[in-house]
């Protein structure tokens, strides 16, 4: 029988964050797969080996997943991945993608789930903690209450009208386009506060909108109301 791919979110970067289901998970897989060329350098990787130091003696598969608009080479490096990670399947080998905080939430592993769907195989998804979530306990606010609406948007696409919508907007990875968030937000007379890599060693927190920097880092997330 076909191996299964589990795709595990394994939260924001505090690696006490991560789930007991994500852990137990990791430790019970042989092969781990990652999106990155090199490990070292996976952020997602980094957060999962200090909870789970054993994931260094499991195989790891290096997907390069490229942070590209461009829809070809996104394409051909998603065609690649799900072929690399069919050949561990078909062998029965079961698979974790490791992605940072919530599986279902603008996760790279969406891509590779899709064409594996497509293929008949069993695919899985393990819960993490959103980012958003930990910003707002780290703020020590609540992010909704009563009645209020949540929307979550993505900041590196145009943010302009999402601004206009009612309720809370949470902008996600806004630090590329930081200057250009700034502008709306002071265009539309909203506060805002930001948690630049949340649970991280280099965490950063900004209560004003003033506060912000233009320069923020890709880990950047924005409450606005």
């Amino acid at each position: 029988m076909a191996g299964i791919m589990y795709g595990i979110g394994v939260g924001p970067g505090d690696p006490e964050l991560m789930t007991l289901k994500a852990v137990k998970r990791i430790r019970e897989l042989n092969v781990i797969a990652i999106p990155h060329k090199n490990k070292e350098q996976c952020t997602a990787y980094q957060i999962a080996r200090q909870a789970v130091p054993e994931i260094e003696e499991k195989e790891c598969l290096h997907l390069h997943m490229p942070m590209t608009k461009d829809e070809n080479v996104l394409k051909e490096s998603h065609d690649q991945a799900a072929r690399t990670v069919m050949e561990y399947l078909n062998r029965g080998e079961d698979v974790g993608f490791i992605t940072l905080g919530d599986v279902s939430i603008y996760s790279t592993f969406t891509y590779l789930m899709e064409r594996l769907w497509k293929e008949g195989y069993d695919t899985r998804l393990e819960s993490g903690i959103p980012s958003f979530c930990a910003v707002a306990a780290r703020l020590g606010t609540p992010l909704v209450s009563g009645a209020e609406e949540l929307h979550i948007i993505p900041a590196s696409y145009q943010v302009r009208d999402a601004l206009k919508l009612p309720g809370v907007k949470v902008l996600m990875k806004a630090g590329r386009q930081m200057e250009a968030v700034k502008r709306e937000l002071k265009n539309c007379g909203a506060s805002a506060v930001m948690v630049e890599n949340c649970g991280m060693p280099d965490e950063r927190i900004y209560r004003s909108l003033d506060e912000i920097p233009e320069d923020a880092g890709y880990y950047s997330l924005v409450i606005v109301r």
